[in-house]
Formats: structure tokens, sequence, C-alpha cells
């Protein structure tokens, strides 16, 4: 029921002033009003706002295909003030997957926090896809998640609250499975739906698995198939085939956790996971903060079903263009790659899997065990050659 007093209360402010209180860039009356006699300042909703909307349909850039290019965020890092602390063993200059922060000798926080829109439509898949997201950077770092934040930005007047519950359900769901507990969060009203963690977790500081450790003869081993930026951008097109949407979303919600286990078993101390900077901009920060050579193997990288296919009939997402012109400076390539494969090299991806430095000498084993722990698709795709002041060498 209209409560028309807080109605008239309302609006008669909105109109003295000449604009909508609660959106300065709208009239008052504003078109809702006038088309459906809601007024969302007063506190009225409509009565049809979607339950299970397909949450693609509000964003522009799907999935970790939203984060801010690397040249543009170091043009934006530029100049702020360095951490002299000598408790912080991992900051931000680093480039790395989380901070880390000394407590003891024997015990440090490793902290990060990752927000992104969605990529699939279903509210559910997708928190949990935002959970394995933001705690795989604590995996990659070799660290245990312990506790989440969970950060919400949700169009409340537009869609039904039970999708932002779904979302966070999931999201819970996943953390769960993590070991990570979620112990509080935050959220805003916004025109597009973000979803992501701040998690914290521990680490003994001299275990750290760090981007700045890989040497020359260690072998490149990548966990998870990548081409989930090219699928999602389908999705939004509506040219995704049911199968190539399924298999990313088992993809994306599965954990790497045992992947990290078998990394961190095995001694390995250089790492990433491979995320919205596609694998060239993950790699080439391991190249550069390691001063070495980075040779990969483009038709040994694992891929998934309908991403040469997408890329073939030219539906090429606009992060491919913008990890393109922040990590092509790094890569050199053969004469006999084709473009598809240079192209999947850039493919921003989402909660994708890690890419570890692995010494030569243990390589065959951490690969047998990640296929036997579940990484089925895991995949020798290079090999670090030498130094340098950080080069990716693409090979056929």
């Amino acid at each position: 029921m209209i409560d028309l007093e807080k109605r008239r209360r309302v609006m008669g402010r909105s109109i003295k002033l000449g604009h909508c209180i609660c959106n300065p860039k709208e009239p008052c009356p504003c078109d809702l009003f006038k088309q459906k006699n809601i007024c969302l300042c007063a506190g009225e909703r409509e009565d049809d706002a979607a339950e299970d909307a397909p949450l693609t349909r509000f964003v522009e850039n799907a999935g970790c295909a939203s984060k801010i290019s690397q040249n543009d965020l170091k043009l934006a890092l530029a100049g702020l003030p360095h951490v002299f602390d000598p408790k912080v063993l991992v900051g931000a200059e680093s480039c790395d997957d989380a901070g880390v922060y000394k407590l003891s000798d024997k015990l440090a926080l490793v902290q990060t926090v990752d927000v992104f829109t969605p990529c699939v439509d279903d509210a559910y898949v997708f928190g949990q896809i935002a959970a394995a997201n933001s705690v795989s950077d604590v995996y990659a770092m070799g660290g245990t998640p312990l506790t989440a934040l969970s950060i919400v930005a949700f169009p409340i007047e537009k869609l039904s609250p039970r999708i932002m519950n779904r979302m966070l359900q999931g999201g819970i769901d996943k953390l769960n499975e993590a070991g990570t507990v979620v112990i509080g969060g935050h959220s805003i009203k916004d025109k597009e739906i973000k979803f992501g963690f701040a998690v914290t977790g521990v680490i003994h500081p001299k275990k750290i698995i760090r981007n700045d450790r890989a040497r020359p003869g260690d072998v490149l081993i990548l966990t998870k198939p990548i081409g989930t930026g090219a699928i999602c951008f389908a999705a939004q097109l509506k040219k995704a085939k049911k199968p190539w949407r399924e298999q990313i979303a088992r993809s994306m919600t599965e954990l790497n956790k045992a992947a990290a286990e078998v990394m961190i078993e095995a001694g390995v101390r250089c790492a990433t996971d491979v995320t919205g900077f596609g694998l060239a901009g993950h790699l080439s920060e391991i190249a550069a903060q390691s001063a070495v050579t980075a040779e990969v193997y483009a038709g040994s990288i694992p891929v998934f079903d309908g991403v040469m296919e997408c890329f073939r009939k030219g539906i090429i997402s606009g992060a491919v263009e913008r990890n393109r012109e922040s990590s092509a400076k790094f890569v050199e390539k053969a004469a006999d790659v084709g473009e598809d494969l240079e192209t999947l090299i850039y493919d921003a991806q989402t909660s994708g899997g890690l890419l570890m430095c692995v010494p030569q000498r243990k390589a065959a084993a951490v690969l047998k065990e990640l296929k036997k722990k579940g990484a089925k698709k895991a995949a020798v795709i290079g090999r670090i050659t030498g130094r340098s002041e950080g080069r990716i060498i693409l090979k056929k």
C-alpha cells in the first residue's frame, strides 16, 4: 500500500528543488512516476521487480573483464608513497597477488580484495565464482584463507533483494568449502551489480610464494584452461552454446585450493593466478619482477571448447585490446603463431587457474599430482629460458 503522506512530503521537497532528491540527475516527477505511479524516493518499489533476471544484462563488461587495465592502473598508482614498514613483506609495489604483513617470526597475514561484475546469469553461481576468485590470490601466495568481508554494489531499486541474497549465499557456501568464514561486509546502491570479498589469510613468513622468484630452467605449469573472457562475452551476445557456458561455470567455481596444496608440497617458489589481465599480463609481471625471459608454447595452452570458434567469428571483448595494449611490449611472437593464439593470451580470465614456475626436476611429479587432485586440464605451457628485463617469447 502506498503511503500518500510520505509521498507528498518527499516529492514536495524534490519538486521545490527542481530535482529528484534520490538522483539529482532526474527531474521530479521522474519518468518512472509518470509511467508506473511509483516514487522510489518514498520507498515505493515495483511489484514485479525481477527475482531471477539474467545478471549479465545489467553490466557492460562481464567478470574480470571489468578490471581497469594494467597501463591505466599503473598511471593511477604512480607517485603514491611507498610503504617502508619492515613488517610489510609483500606490498603493492611488487604487483603481486596479495599483500603480506609480518606478525611474528612464524606468522604473517595475507590480505587481498577482489570485486567484479557478473560473468554468468545465475546469482548463486555468480556468488560462488566471486568467492573462488577472491580466495585465489591467497592460494597463489601459498597462504591459508581464514576470514572474508563481502562487498556488494546492487541496483536494489530495480532488482529483488532475493537476487542479492542468492549471490551472498553462493559466496558463503563456496567460502565454507575453502574453510573461510564471512564475518561481515558492506553494500552500496549502484546501477551495475558488483560483488566480491576482502579476504584475510595466514602464512609462514619464510614460505611466501611470490611473483619475483622465477629462475632459468623453471617449467611453466597452468592448472586451468583459459578462454572464459571469450565465452562470457559470447554469452552476453547470446552466441555461446550451453555446453560452453556450463564448462566455464564449473571451472570458475572451482577453488584453487588443491592446486595450491600441490604447489606448496613441491616447494614451488614462484607463482601467480591468471585473472583479468590475461595470461600475458600475469606472466609479464613474473617475467619483469623476476628479470627473466619466459618461453610460451601457444599450442600447449589448455583452452575451453568454443573459444577459438569465437575468435574466428570476431567475438573478442574490449578487455582483450586493453590487455594487449598493456602487455604486448613484453611479447615477441614467432612467425608461425596465428592471430587467434596470440589473442588467447590476452583474453581476460575470471577465477582462472594458478600459473606455477616449477623447477624442471619436479615438473613431471607436480603435473601428475595436480591431475590426481582434480586439475585434469593442467599442462606444461612453457619454461623460463634465461635472464632479461622481462620478456615473453610466444612460440607455436
